[in-house]
Order: C-alpha cells, then structure tokens, then sequence
C-alpha cells in the first residue's frame, strides 16, 4: 500500500509546451519565481522523494532536483514521462506525477492519494469535482507492460490507457483551484496578477 513515505514523486517537464510558444513551461517565471519551484514548494513538505521529467534544459532543471528524460522520442507526452519513470525507479512500487504547470497543488495531494489506494488500485486519479486531473496521478508499477504495449501500438491519450486499468478517482472537490495549470502566456499573465 502507498504511504507519503514510500511513494516517489516526479514532476512532469518533458512537453514541447507548443501553447507557450514553445518555451519550457517550467522554467517560466510566475511572481519572481519558476513556475517548476512553485509546484517544488507545494511538494517538498508533503514527500522527500522528488524527481523531474524533463527533456529540454536539464541542466537548468538540475537547479531543482535530480533530472531524467523519456526513453521515447518524439514527446509521447506525460505517458512518456511516466514510462521513465518506472524505469528510472524498478524498486518503486509507487510513483506519482503532476504536471509542472501547476503552482496551486494541494498542500495534502501525496497523503490524499496513498489514502485512495487499495491493494488492487492500479492508478489513482485527482479530481476536482468537475474533472478528472489525469497527469495528477499515483500509479503502481504493475501497469508498465499494459503502458509499454499501449505506446508501441502508437496511443497517447492517457485517459484510454487508464480505462484499461484499476482505476480509482481522488475527490478534491473541496480545493476545485487547486488544479489550475497554465498552458499560455494570457493564463500566465492573469494568474500573475491574482497572486
């Protein structure tokens, strides 16, 4: 069963954020900082074991923590992300993700998560009690080989791969703004203002 003491957490940077002009979403400055060091901020009371996902500027990213890239080209996507991550990790039963573009997270998402979970659980899901949040994810490690043969087959929608998994959703419905994530320069800009 996961616990906030034996999950692992990665942040996902590795997109071509092609909504932001093709600048490196996390490295974008929010209110003086990188948005990556405000979802770092939110994760670092609740988990010691954080990572980033990223395929461009790792060098710059390696400011905030250790740096992995996709074993896949072509940006698959966060699905790419995540099957790093279980290879990155082949001792983690547990990882989580959330995407770096969202400086609001929950500040009890890793507790909340590891709660949801059961010994069948193959992925838990944030939601906000609108939507599924689906790169805000707990998965066990266990789905790898259903992810490896969903990627070779060419899919990326990541909710169809979850349908195809034990899949349990995580009520944050009590923190709806929680998930704003920031896709471009306009949502940037008026998130700004509001802090």
């Amino acid at each position: 069963m996961p616990t906030p003491d034996n999950t692992r957490w990665v942040i996902l940077a590795g997109g071509q954020a092609s909504r932001m002009g093709g600048n490196d979403k996390g490295l974008i400055p929010l209110a003086s900082r990188t948005l990556i060091e405000h979802v770092i901020d939110r994760l670092k009371p609740q988990t010691s074991a954080i990572s980033i996902n990223a395929n461009r500027n790792k060098e710059r990213y390696s400011h905030f923590g250790f740096v992995f890239g996709d074993n896949i080209q072509d940006y698959p996507g966060p699905l790419g992300g995540m099957h790093a991550a279980l290879h990155q990790y082949p001792d983690s039963e547990w990882i989580g993700f959330v995407p770096c573009d969202c400086p609001q997270l929950p500040v009890d998402l890793v507790a909340r998560m590891s709660r949801a979970c059961n010994a069948d659980t193959d992925i838990a899901v944030a939601h906000d009690g609108e939507h599924i949040q689906p790169v805000v994810t707990l998965l066990n490690r266990r789905i790898l080989s259903k992810l490896e043969q969903f990627l070779a087959a060419g899919d990326r929608k990541i909710i169809l791969l979850y349908r195809q998994c034990n899949m349990v959703t995580v009520d944050f419905s009590d923190q709806p703004d929680a998930f704003i994530n920031l896709n471009t320069p306009e949502e940037l800009e008026q998130f700004g203002q509001a802090l």
